[in-house]
C-alpha cells in the first residue's frame, strides 16, 4: 500500500476532496515522524506501538572476507502491534477481542505486548 493508497481510501471512505485528504494524511506522517525524531513514543490504541531506541555501537564481521568492521551507534525504530492487530493478522475476530476487554483493560494489554 502506498501514500496515494491511503489518500484515496482517506477520499472515498470520509467524503474530503482529495486535495484535502492528502493534506490529512500529510499532517499525520507529519505528526509521527517529529514525535518520533524527539525520541517520544506513539501508542495507537488497537493498533500499536512505535518506538524510537538506541543501539549501542558493536563490532560485526563482513561474512564475506570475515573482516571485523565497527557498527557505529544508531537509533532505531519498532513497532509492537496491538494484541487486536494481531488477532485480526492470525484470522481471529479482533472485534471479539475488544467486547470482552473494557477500555481499561485494552490500554493494559497493549502495555503489556512492550516488555
Amino acid at each position: 500500500m502506498t501514500k496515494a493508497d491511503i489518500i484515496e481510501g482517506v477520499y472515498e471512505k470520509v467524503g474530503f476532496s482529495k486535495k484535502e485528504s492528502a493534506e490529512i494524511v500529510e499532517l499525520v506522517f507529519d505528526t509521527v515522524k517529529e514525535t518520533l525524531e524527539r525520541g517520544d513514543k506513539i501508542k495507537i490504541s488497537g493498533f500499536g506501538n512505535f518506538q524510537v531506541r538506541q543501539k549501542k555501537a558493536r563490532v560485526g564481521r563482513n561474512p564475506q572476507t570475515g573482516k571485523e568492521i565497527e557498527i557505529s551507534a544508531r537509533r532505531v525504530l519498532t513497532f509492537r502491534p496491538s494484541q487486536v492487530l494481531k488477532s485480526a493478522l492470525n484470522g481471529g475476530d479482533a472485534s471479539a477481542y475488544a467486547d470482552e476487554h473494557s477500555a481499561d483493560e485494552f490500554e493494559d494489554a497493549d502495555d503489556d505486548s512492550e516488555t
